[in-house]
């Protein structure tokens, strides 16, 4: 569905942890099935969690600038979050790889105009940890990647909003750390404000440690039977009422995208 600007203009909102592109069905990486997700998708604004450039387990695509194409994104930004592969050999991007780095973090395209940017940087746990992980259901040492967010002042027929998109930390205690900082970071751009993303925590906890409103609410995770939503559209301040909000599974990752139709 197309937003359309005149009586009743409608906005699309959809924020996806895309899994670097890649399908749990048939473990493939297919840029062509990304871009028809996204065709699908028909967003006016995309956030992108887990999004690669030059990565050889990816050809190399760029799915940024992929999904910018096909979407008609006036104006889009990728903000690497780790250079190199990860699970890997990396390093913590700092914003100026030199073209052709392999990295890895997040996007926020969009149809309208944005006025101005900002990129945050999140707090790390700088040390290697133990951690039950569930696959392979065992006890192992981790070190935790580097989480970014990234916003935008955008100029939709709704009038501006401030989007900021970001993917957490999947670490229980550290992704509540992270989200308060990025709260306060937040704070000096303007009402409405959009916080969308991966968050790594389910139910209502980002509601009540942001103080925002929830505008979607649905299981995104796993994406085949889901049972927890991790993914999330907070709002703070006030902006048109949601008219639509839901999930949507896709041929390729391990999330449902989460959708609202303001």
């Amino acid at each position: 569905m197309s937003s359309r600007v005149g009586m009743n203009p409608r906005v699309r909102v959809v924020t996806f942890n895309m899994l670097h592109g890649r399908s749990m069905v048939d473990g493939r990486v297919d840029v062509r099935r990304f871009a028809e997700a996204v065709r699908d998708l028909d967003p006016d604004v995309l956030a992108l969690q887990e999004v690669e450039r030059d990565q050889q387990r990816s050809d190399l695509a760029d799915f940024t600038a992929v999904a910018a194409d096909v979407m008609g994104a006036r104006v889009h930004r990728f903000v690497a979050a780790i250079s190199g592969a990860p699970g890997a050999t990396w390093v913590a991007a700092t914003g100026r790889e030199q073209p052709g780095t392999a990295t890895y973090g997040i996007a926020l395209l969009s149809r309208y105009p944005v006025r101005s940017w900002q990129v945050t940087r999140l707090p790390r746990i700088p040390f290697r940890f133990p951690m039950w992980l569930p696959t392979p259901r065992k006890v192992a040492m981790v070190f935790e990647e580097p989480r970014v967010a990234v916003a935008g002042i955008v100029e939709t027929p709704l009038g501006d909003v401030a989007v900021a998109n970001t993917h957490l930390s999947y670490v229980p205690f550290w992704n509540g750390v992270q989200l308060r900082r990025l709260r306060r970071d937040l704070a000096v751009l303007p009402d409405p404000l959009l916080l969308v993303g991966d968050l790594n925590m389910a139910g209502g906890r980002p509601a009540r440690i942001t103080g925002y409103r929830p505008l979607a609410a649905g299981p995104t995770f796993p994406a085949d039977v889901p049972r927890h939503q991790l993914d999330h559209i907070l709002l703070r301040g006030r902006l048109a009422a949601a008219r639509d909000a839901g999930t949507c599974e896709l041929p390729l990752s391990d999330h449902r995208a989460l959708i609202v139709d303001l």
